[in-house]
């Protein structure tokens, strides 16, 4: 049973480091600082997940009221905004 369960814990721990997200393209970075320009932000650090979802997120980004978190799909629409 212990075996069992350090194999699944294994698996579990050697996917997760699997899925490391990648930095975007010059071209694609230029179109997240454009989508969070619009909403009257700016700066932070992209990142693209490599999961193959096509999700790109801007990290600490500084807004107005504050810093912020970016989610934008394949096509750069904003998914989600949450407060850091």
């Amino acid at each position: 049973m212990n075996r069992l369960i350090m194999a699944a814990l294994g698996v579990a721990l050697g996917a997760t480091y699997a899925f490391a997200d990648a930095k975007p393209t010059d071209a694609e970075a230029a179109k997240i600082k454009e989508a969070v320009a619009a909403w009257g932000c700016e700066g932070g650090t992209y990142e693209k997940e490599s999961e193959g979802t096509g999700v790109f997120e801007a990290e600490d980004v500084k807004c107005k009221q504050g810093q912020y978190d970016f989610r934008l799909d394949k096509d750069f629409k904003v998914l989600a905004i949450t407060r850091d």
